[in-house]
């Protein structure tokens, strides 16, 4: 596979509103998609009606997206699959998708998280479930990327990661097109720490305008946001040139501000009093940050980075700490130099 056309087939596994509006965006780039779903009932009606009427109910699929629900006839002649699941299901997900797997396919992760526990970015749980049988080749893509707008048509930068750079460019051409602008990047490692962290920021973004506070705490959380996104990042061997770029700063301002964002939104009824368990019960689909907050303070801990946000978000989410005491202990810190 080259980079000078886009490849045979591509297979999008997840079909939450991210998967569903890449297989919109991307459907005028290949002669085929196959899309995964993990819902037969929801495959049913997706086959029906051309519609994901639970989870992007605007948009028509194009006429070349088929709807699966089996790996064995999704994974068929993939030369890319592009995983878009939730954090806490990538390693089940692709230890079912082994056996339909080979070395030829390109591996794309879309998904914004850190594996509980293992502490592992999306990119190193897939390595880690197909190295069993091959050595995989992985990139990830990450950026200010709301899947309604996307699906829409609105125009969209975002990154591609890699180690390996003829995956990147790869990747890069066979996904950009006129509305969907991809920059290829070296740092996956920096990539993925910015797409986990910044839902974690952005709780506490969702908590600042439930206070009713006003620009300029948002100003400063996002700033110092990105500085404990940075240290993280750098950390675990990222460059801090790719948290100012769309993976950090880009998507961090994003889902900080923007309606759509899931997280915040869960932000938002923390501030108003609702307790973390009905407000996630309540939602059709998963912020990611509800469940990365514990990963990132743990992962912070192991290399000894200070993170004073995400250990208030973690308070607030795992101990019931009220959300204007988290504020008022992120401003009585010890003073210090920026």
């Amino acid at each position: 596979m080259t980079g000078e056309g886009p490849p045979i087939g591509l297979t999008i596994v997840g079909a939450g509103s991210w998967g569903t509006a890449l297989a919109v965006v991307l459907a005028p780039r290949f002669p085929r998609i196959r899309l995964w779903v993990y819902e037969k009932d929801l495959a049913a009606r997706m086959r029906a009606t051309r519609v994901n009427d639970l989870y992007l109910p605007e948009f028509l699929l194009p006429a070349n997206v088929t709807v699966e629900t089996e790996f064995a006839v999704a994974l068929e002649g993939a030369a890319i699959v592009l995983s878009v699941m939730p954090s806490h299901l990538v390693r089940a997900i692709y230890r079912q998708m082994l056996p339909y797997l080979d070395p030829s396919m390109f591996f794309v992760s879309a998904t914004k998280g850190l594996e509980n526990g293992t502490l592992l970015r999306a990119s190193e749980v897939i390595r880690e479930c197909v190295l069993s049988s091959f050595e995989p080749r992985v990139a990830v893509i990450s950026g200010p990327t709301f899947a309604r707008e996307v699906a829409r048509g609105d125009p969209t930068a975002l990154v591609v990661a890699s180690t390996d750079q003829t995956l990147a460019v790869c990747v890069q051409s066979s996904f950009s097109g006129p509305t969907f602008r991809l920059y290829t990047s070296p740092d996956p490692a920096g990539v993925e720490i910015g797409g986990a962290v910044k839902n974690v920021v952005a709780i506490g973004a969702g908590v600042c305008h439930g206070l009713g506070l006003g620009s300029n705490t948002q100003a400063a959380l996002i700033t110092r946001g990105l500085a404990e996104m940075t240290r993280l990042a750098q950390a675990v061997g990222g460059r801090a040139q790719t948290l100012a770029g769309l993976a950090g700063l880009g998507d961090l301002v994003l889902t900080c501000t923007g309606d759509l964002s899931r997280n915040r939104a869960v932000g938002l009824e923390l501030a108003r009093g609702r307790k973390l368990e009905e407000i996630v019960a309540s939602m059709k689909m998963v912020a990611e940050g509800v469940k990365t907050t514990n990963a990132t303070v743990d992962l912070a801990r192991r290399h000894a980075v200070e993170m004073p946000i995400s250990v208030q978000m973690f308070e607030m989410l795992n101990f019931g700490l009220p959300p204007r005491e988290a504020v008022r202990r992120l401003m009585e810190r010890t003073l210090k130099g920026e």
